[in-house]
């Protein structure tokens, strides 16, 4: 399966932009089961997307991590707004205020399952 693009909205915000600049960052640094879940149609949701991806060391979710922040300020000239997990990175969470990205290690990934909590969202999976 290939990279599904997203429709951009008539807003003229950069969702989609953002969206496309961390999916393609992600792969650079070899993230797995890259997929967005649009949360835009669901009630009381924190954001328009979130992004989530897997990694299989401590090392690899930073580079991802880092990866992301460097891709979103060289492309859109934006800085994230929040960032947590960093010290650890068993999981880090960007936001990027409509866009909530979630990098796991992959056995964190598996026990808090972000994709069943959000199971009424429009799921997409991206693939290189």
């Amino acid at each position: 399966m290939g990279k599904k693009v997203i429709r951009k909205s008539k807003n003229t915000d950069n969702t989609s932009d953002l969206l496309n600049v961390v999916v393609d960052a992600m792969h650079e640094k070899k993230a797995e089961n890259i997929v967005s879940l649009n949360l835009s149609e669901l009630k009381n949701s924190i954001c328009k997307y979130f992004v989530i991806c897997s990694a299989n060391s401590h090392t690899q979710v930073a580079a991802i991590s880092d990866n992301i922040e460097d891709k979103v300020l060289e492309n859109l000239n934006e800085k994230v707004w929040r960032r947590n997990g960093i010290e650890n990175a068993f999981w880090i969470i960007l936001d990027y205020g409509d866009i909530m990205i979630h990098i796991f290690q992959t056995e964190q990934r598996n026990f808090y399952r972000l994709e069943e909590l959000w199971s009424d969202a429009e799921l997409t999976q991206y693939t290189e």
